[in-house]
């Protein structure tokens, strides 16, 4: 059975990349006891100094939607918000793989 997989790319606004990838990274810890989480990255690369990489691997669709309304998913996107000039998401069929 194939999961719903994403990569997504945040541009911060200049300078801003370490606190955005505070915030994810918080996200990233409450994702530990979400149902239907499967992995949850941040990543940043030396080359890009405004730009924080996050791949994800849910059991599907629906489980990354609800992820959204949790309890205290709406305060940390409201504290991401002014951090991000821009967001590219990319869907994935996941079909598995070593961690999956």
């Amino acid at each position: 059975m194939s999961k719903h997989g994403m990569y997504v790319k945040f541009t911060t606004q200049t300078g801003q990349r370490d606190s955005l990838a505070q915030i994810l990274l918080k996200a990233a810890g409450q994702m530990q006891e979400v149902d239907g989480c499967e992995l949850y990255l941040v990543n940043v690369t030396e080359n890009e100094p405004e730009t924080i990489w996050v791949t994800e691997v849910w059991r599907d669709a629906a489980a990354h939607q609800a992820s959204l309304t949790l309890e205290g998913a709406e305060e940390l996107i409201s504290q991401a918000r002014p951090l991000i000039a821009g967001i590219e998401s990319i869907k994935l069929q996941t079909l598995g793989g070593k961690g999956i």
